[in-house]
């Protein structure tokens, strides 16, 4: 038969024991809500900081990257910086602080990163720069950049514009569209288009101003050209979103996009692709937003501490409207 004394110290010995039960795993959920354990085991988990969804080009990256990356089976941390440096800079460090394993983003501007960067490096994060690149000294700061020419499609349709205009006689007038002040894009492609157009002196850009790469910023600085410039011959646009925008503002004011004003943007998404086929659009160097793929392999190698190329570039093309028209069937974005 049980005491009483028995009973009282098996009844404390079970009340220790599911104290000490319930202690661990508090401590479990404490370590797993403040990130001790970001890779969940083997896992590879990426934190990705995204300049926003301001474009459809935008969208498209955003979902080629979450698609490649549950199709290697690696864990995504995402973060949405609606076009503002300082989001990225704090999804940055919230991703340090959750111990990712590698970190990837793609900057809103160039300048302004080498203190968070420093801070990844610190922390032994490898950090891969996708679409834009940063202005940082030290490329210790990071591992690889995977994305596009952008003085090259700038010069690619400055090329195209001066093959267009080789018999021209009197200035062509030109206003250009330009993206997001100090990032790479903007900076780049407006380089590459002008030193492609000083081959013709007769080429003037007379107006060139920021509409963020967006539609709505578009339609509204191109408002602002067709106003206080009785004669535009040719819009150049850094994508086709703020180029969609002008198309707004110029069959607005009486005039025929495509005909009356020369219209070359850069990009390549499905609708201008479509206004590029509809004769809306008269040129297209393709930007291509599927860098998935790519991003994935790249975050397997760096966390294997593999060697990586400094500068990986994605494949590219050019688009008239004949071509447009060839390629819509199949285009994938």
């Amino acid at each position: 038969m049980m005491t009483t004394g028995t009973m009282i110290t098996r009844r404390g010995f079970g009340a220790v024991l599911a104290a000490g039960l319930l202690a661990t795993s508090l401590a479990a959920c404490a370590n797993s809500d403040t990130g001790d354990d970001a890779g969940g085991g083997g896992t590879i988990v990426l934190g990705f900081s995204q300049v926003g969804a301001e474009s459809g080009w935008r969208t498209a990256n955003t979902t080629s990257i979450k698609e490649s990356a549950a199709a290697a089976g690696i864990e995504l941390k995402f973060d949405d910086a609606q076009q503002k440096q300082e989001n990225q800079i704090k999804a940055i460090r919230n991703f340090i602080q959750q111990k990712v394993d590698v970190i990837a983003f793609s900057p809103v501007v160039e300048s302004g990163w080498d203190t968070v960067l420093k801070e990844a490096r610190d922390a032994d994060i490898p950090v891969i720069l996708t679409d834009r690149s940063v202005d940082s000294a030290d490329k210790s700061l990071y591992k690889s950049f995977i994305g596009s020419d952008f003085v090259k499609e700038g010069r690619l349709s400055g090329e195209w514009l001066v093959e267009q205009t080789k018999s021209a006689t009197s200035p062509v007038h030109i206003v250009e569209l330009q993206g997001t002040t100090g990032s790479a894009p903007a900076n780049d492609r407006k380089k590459g288009f002008a030193e492609a157009i000083a081959a013709n002196p007769n080429l003037k850009i007379i107006a060139s101003q920021s509409g963020d790469f967006t539609r709505a910023g578009g339609k509204q600085v191109m408002e602002q050209f067709l106003k206080a410039n009785p004669r535009i011959d040719v819009l150049f646009a850094h994508n086709d979103d703020m180029g969609l925008g002008a198309l707004e503002a110029i069959t607005a004011a009486g005039k025929v996009p495509g005909k009356d004003i020369t219209i070359i943007t850069i990009d390549a998404v499905r609708d201008g692709m479509q206004a590029l086929a509809d004769g809306k659009f008269n040129f297209i160097a393709e930007c291509s937003p599927l860098l998935g793929d790519q991003l994935m392999e790249m975050v397997k190698k760096v966390h294997a501490g593999e060697e990586v190329p400094v500068r990986v570039e994605t494949e590219e093309t050019t688009f008239t409207q004949e071509q447009a028209k060839a390629a819509l069937p199949n285009r994938k974005y």
